[in-house]
C-alpha cells in the first residue's frame, strides 16, 4: 500500500509539473500573440506587470512583463510558503517561472492588431490555461495567493479585492492606451473569467439524488471513491411496481462526476440517478486541501 501511494504521488507531482509547464505556454501565447499586439491589459499581477512595463518603457529601469511577473510574485511566494503550504508554493513557483520563461522564449507573432479579436482570444487562451492549472490543484500566483490566504484565515472570499484590482488595471489601460482599449481590456478580463469557470470545475456544485434498491452497496462505493456525506431516506416506494426503494442525497463537485459514475457502475448500474447543476449550498462542504 505504501509503495502504491508513493507511485501515485510521483505521478501526481509529474502531472502538476506538466500542467504548470503547459500553463506557461498558454499564457505566453495569450500575451505575445494577442494582448501585446492588441494593446490589451490582462487581469491581476500579469496586468500590473504589463502596466509597469509600459510606464518604465524608455527609462533606465525598463523591464519586460515577463521579468516583472516573477518579481511581483516573489513576496507572494513567501506569503504562500508560510500561510498556505510548501507543496502549493513550489508548484505555484513553477507555474510562474514557466510563464516568465515562455513569454521571453516564444517569439511574438502579430496575427492581428484588432483589439476585439485580441481581447477575446487572449482571454480564451489564458482562461483555459488558468482554469486547467486550478483544476489540477496548482495556482498561477498573484491574487490567487492573497485570496487563498484570506480565505484560510478568515473563511471569507476576497472577490471584492479582485474586482477593485482589475478595475484599477482597466482604468490604467484607459489612461495609457486610450479609453477604447480600457473597454477591450475589460472584455478580455470577462472572457478570461468565464472560460476559467468552464474549465475549473471543482467549485461547481451538483446535487445528486439516487433511487436504489441496494443502498448499502451504493453508499460504500460512493464513499470509497470520494469524501462525501450522504443523506438516507428510507421507505420510498416506486409508483409503477410499488416496490420499496431508498433515496440517497448528496452534493458533489462537477470535477467528481467521473468518480460518481464509476461508483454507480460498481454498486448499482440500474439505479435511477438525478443530477441538478449549479446548486447553492449552506453549511459545511468538504473541499480537498491544497
Amino acid at each position: 500500500m505504501d509503495e502504491l501511494q508513493r507511485v501515485w504521488k510521483r505521478h501526481e507531482y509529474l502531472a502538476k509539473a506538466s500542467t504548470a509547464f503547459f500553463y506557461g505556454i498558454l499564457v505566453s501565447i495569450a500575451m505575445n500573440f494577442f494582448w501585446e499586439p492588441g494593446k490589451i491589459y490582462s487581469s491581476g499581477i500579469t496586468g500590473l506587470s504589463q502596466l509597469t512595463a509600459t510606464l518604465l518603457h524608455n527609462t533606465p529601469f525598463s523591464m519586460s512583463p515577463a521579468i516583472l511577473i516573477l518579481l511581483f510574485n516573489i513576496p507572494l511566494f513567501i506569503l504562500a510558503w508560510f500561510q498556505i503550504s510548501h507543496k502549493f508554493t513550489i508548484f505555484t513557483f513553477m507555474a510562474v517561472v514557466f510563464s516568465s520563461i515562455m513569454i521571453k522564449a516564444i517569439h511574438p507573432v502579430t496575427l492581428t492588431t484588432d483589439p476585439i479579436i485580441c481581447a477575446i482570444f487572449g482571454g480564451v487562451v489564458n482562461g483555459f490555461g488558468t482554469g486547467l492549472a486550478l483544476k489540477y490543484g496548482i495556482s498561477t500566483g498573484g491574487l490567487d495567493i492573497i485570496g487563498l490566504t484570506v480565505r484560510k484565515r478568515t473563511g471569507k472570499s476576497v472577490g471584492t479585492v479582485n474586482i477593485i484590482f482589475n478595475i484599477f488595471i482597466v482604468i490604467a489601460a484607459g489612461f495609457v492606451f486610450g479609453w477604447p482599449h480600457a473597454f477591450y481590456s475589460a472584455l478580455s478580463i470577462f472572457v478570461n473569467a468565464r472560460i476559467m469557470d468552464l474549465v475549473f470545475t471543482r467549485q461547481q456544485k451538483m446535487q445528486v439524488i439516487i433511487i436504489t434498491s441496494n443502498p448499502d452497496e451504493v453508499i460504500f462505493s460512493v464513499q470509497k471513491h470520494m469524501r462525501r456525506g450522504i443523506t438516507i431516506i428510507h421507505d420510498a416506494e416506486g409508483a409503477y411496481q410499488h416496490d420499496k426503494k431508498t433515496v440517497l442525497i448528496t452534493v458533489i463537485s462537477r470535477f467528481e462526476m467521473p468518480e460518481l459514475k464509476e461508483a454507480m457502475n460498481e454498486a448499482d448500474p440500474k439505479a435511477f440517478v438525478s443530477i441538478s447543476e449549479n446548486v447553492h449550498i449552506m453549511g459545511r462542504f468538504y473541499e480537498p486541501t491544497i
